[in-house]
């Protein structure tokens, strides 16, 4: 580690039941290093106003910094225009709003829409929604027996009929990578669009939608350092452009006539309807200026080595089972402990001061498919280090001590 991470992140240096604080939950928050609480509170103590509204000096200001974030953001995923980033709730408002402007224009009976099985249920339920509003139907990628993508299934899954892919590029359980690119250029040859759940995917390497060929892209600002509450959806500017909005209300619109209807606002504001997380989209940008300042062969070294080390340290515990065990992974394990239930296993981890995940982390398809009702799941960001993950074993041990 040549980062001084403790630096930045002062949770890491707090106590919880009296341990020195193992954070290993990263799959559903990240922390947030100082710069994020910073630029946040600077908005909400000395520069309060709307954007987008004000011709006086502090609007203009915040309007300025608030765009600047989507230039950011544009440069943060290579998209080629700076309008097709459109500012989000996080990733399941993104996909929410694809499934139902694209899906409900798009979709018709006998149509399918494929997923896999490591979704989330963020990239489940909008498109059983859609797909019972519109007649199509909702198909899933089944998984290997060490629960990667079965790509056998996949192609012969694949039909003229597909007119969406809708998968995540990282399992937030498992945190197996999938062959996005592979299936992409399927995908294309079929005629069908792509979206992809960047959600888990974004803190843990580049993500280019050039080079990725997709048609949509989402994640969440919180996963990478970032603020709860915001997040974005990236499409190509021809699918957005001819999109109706997802939602009504003041930005949005051009004109508005109670005799003549509405016509809508241009890119991207026709998708941000009412007034946006001013803060939150303000420390969304600390948080990517944050990330470019470390570096990304930092953060990719981290994780690299992280997950050699846990994976070392959780196969030596007997009992233990990592499910998606293969190497093409991020620093998440989603793992169980012979005999000892997960949700007693996290109370005694939590003893213990190491915080993780128990239960079916929004992935009930994928518990089914393992096998498992809930497991427990650790998950790695780039500030821990080799001694949370001997807290975490010897916290295991202890369970083992206990319950077996």
């Amino acid at each position: 580690m040549s980062f001084p991470w403790i630096e930045h992140f002062p949770m890491l240096t707090q106590t919880m039941n009296g341990k020195r604080l193992a954070y290993l939950d990263s799959a559903a928050t990240a922390l947030k290093p100082t710069a994020v609480v910073t630029a946040m509170s600077n908005y909400l103590l000395k520069h309060t106003s709307n954007v987008h509204r004000g011709i006086y000096r502090l609007s203009e200001e915040n309007t300025s910094a608030y765009e600047v974030v989507r230039d950011q953001t544009a440069a943060f995923i290579n998209s080629p225009e700076r309008e097709t980033v459109i500012f989000t709730k996080g990733t399941t408002d993104g996909i929410n709003a694809v499934a139902a402007s694209w899906g409900r224009t798009h979709l018709k009976s006998g149509d399918e829409i494929l997923i896999t099985d490591l979704e989330h249920h963020a990239n489940i339920v909008p498109w059983q929604m859609v797909a019972q509003a519109t007649g199509a139907k909702v198909v899933s990628v089944p998984l290997t027996a060490d629960h990667q993508i079965d790509l056998a299934a996949f192609h012969k899954l694949l039909t003229p009929k597909t007119k969406m892919l809708a998968m995540t590029m990282v399992s937030n359980t498992l945190g197996v990578i999938t062959p996005v690119q592979e299936m992409i250029s399927a995908a294309k040859k079929v005629g069908a669009t792509v979206l992809l759940d960047a959600a888990q995917a974004a803190p843990h390497f580049p993500i280019d939608v050039q080079a990725l060929r997709c048609d949509f892209l989402v994640f969440s600002g919180h996963k990478v350092f970032g603020p709860n509450g915001v997040g974005i959806l990236w499409g190509k500017k021809e699918l957005l452009e001819a999109m109706p909005p997802y939602q009504g209300g003041g930005n949005m619109i051009s004109t508005v006539s109670i005799e003549n209807g509405t016509t809508w606002n241009k890119l991207p504001e026709k998708f941000e309807a009412g007034t946006p997380v001013i803060a939150e989209v303000l420390g969304f940008g600390a948080a990517l200026t944050f990330v470019k300042s470390v570096g990304w062969q930092e953060i990719e070294n981290q994780d690299h080595s992280l997950k050699a080390a846990a994976t070392e340290a959780l196969l030596k515990i007997p009992g233990v089972r990592i499910f998606g065990e293969k190497p093409n992974k991020v620093a998440t394990f989603g793992f169980e402990v012979a005999g000892i239930h997960p949700q007693d296993l996290g109370s005694v981890l939590d003893k213990e001061g190491v915080a993780i995940r128990t239960g079916h982390h929004c992935t009930q398809p994928l518990m089914a498919r393992c096998g498992v009702s809930a497991m427990a799941r650790a998950s790695f960001g780039p500030y821990n280090t080799t001694e949370d993950i001997q807290q975490m074993a010897s916290a295991i041990e202890k369970a083992r001590r206990l319950f077996l």
